[in-house]
């Protein structure tokens, strides 16, 4: 999956809001509204559904597979559903609140991640050693060869760290509301587990620029 924006740029120019006519850029859907509305209106949480489904279902294919990513990606929103008014109103979006979910049940099959990541090894995947981590982790890519080898040897908080900001592209913040941390913690989980993709990929690492968030 490709990384999407971290924000939706919506600055408009003074003058241009004073001029009649004036179109400003549409605001992204809410997913306040429906998730509230489900709570009088189970049908309403439809909407996340079908907002979210295809997004979530990717995720847990590139992290298990497709023979389980059905299961999983139907169990998150059945758990989404049923605790539909624990969702904070207060975040915006449901995505961090989604993701966590699902890497939650990811977290009960981790052996079968491992088991995934060693049979790639095994099988010699070719990996672009002149290719940075986050690139190599794109829709556009395969998890192969030295990649596979190093996400295996992660910490698994790590790895869920990683992950969720390359693969979910999620914000830092928005990893923190999805694995319930600190930011802080986030910010030394990926610093961790970058340090790590790049010693295993020494010639990516000297030519990444990856131009994620600032460390902290």
């Amino acid at each position: 999956m490709l990384k999407p924006s971290r924000t939706l740029a919506r600055s408009v120019d003074d003058q241009t809001l004073d001029s009649p006519g004036a179109e400003l850029t549409t605001a992204p859907p809410s997913d306040v509204e429906p998730i509230v509305a489900s709570w009088r209106r189970p049908e309403s949480f439809a909407v996340i559904f079908d907002r979210y489904y295809a997004e979530i279902h990717r995720y847990v294919d590139r992290r298990l597979g497709p023979d389980i990513a059905d299961d999983i990606a139907a169990e998150t929103f059945l758990i989404a559903f049923r605790s539909r008014r624990k969702f904070d109103p207060g975040t915006g979006t449901a995505r961090p609140w989604l993701y966590g979910i699902a890497t939650h049940l990811i977290s009960r099959h981790r052996r079968s991640e491992m088991r995934k990541y060693k049979a790639i090894v095994r099988l010699k995947a070719r990996t672009s050693s002149d290719q940075y981590e986050d690139d190599a982790l794109s829709a556009s890519n395969t998890v192969d060869g030295p990649l596979s080898d190093a996400l295996a040897k992660l910490k698994h908080g790590d790895r869920d760290a990683l992950l969720l900001n390359v693969l979910g592209g999620l914000s830092y913040v928005e990893v923190a509301q999805a694995l319930g941390i600190a930011y802080g913690t986030v910010c030394s989980r990926l610093n961790r587990a970058r340090r790590q993709l790049k010693a295993a990929l020494p010639q990516a690492a000297a030519a990444s620029s990856h131009g994620g968030e600032p460390d902290a």
